[in-house]
């Protein structure tokens, strides 16, 4: 898939990323090559791999999954422009 410089254009608009005007060819390019070689790992047949989350085998650290409160109420209020009995006060949004 080729990308013209009027999309690239477009693309980095919407990225909301400021690209010279002389930059826009070489941004197509660059576009162009990343769509292609998306397009060529599409070729890859990966029927019967299972998905890995390393390259290593390893098993991820486990803790206990215990629930606290933290026992820090006052502190984490303590923080807030309108706390009122061991709550965050906002103001009423809807009429």
């Amino acid at each position: 898939m080729s990308i013209d410089v009027e999309t690239a254009r477009r693309v980095a608009k919407l990225a909301r990323i400021q690209v010279d005007q002389g930059d826009l060819p070489a941004l197509a390019v660059e576009l162009s090559n990343i769509l292609g070689f998306m397009e060529q790992l599409n070729e890859v047949n990966v029927d019967g791999v299972e998905p890995m989350t390393s390259v290593t085998p390893m098993r991820l650290k486990r803790r206990k999954d215990e629930v606290t409160d933290g026992n820090i109420q006052d502190l984490v209020l303590k923080n807030a422009p309108d706390a009122r009995e061991g709550f965050f006060a906002v103001p009423k949004v809807v009429e």
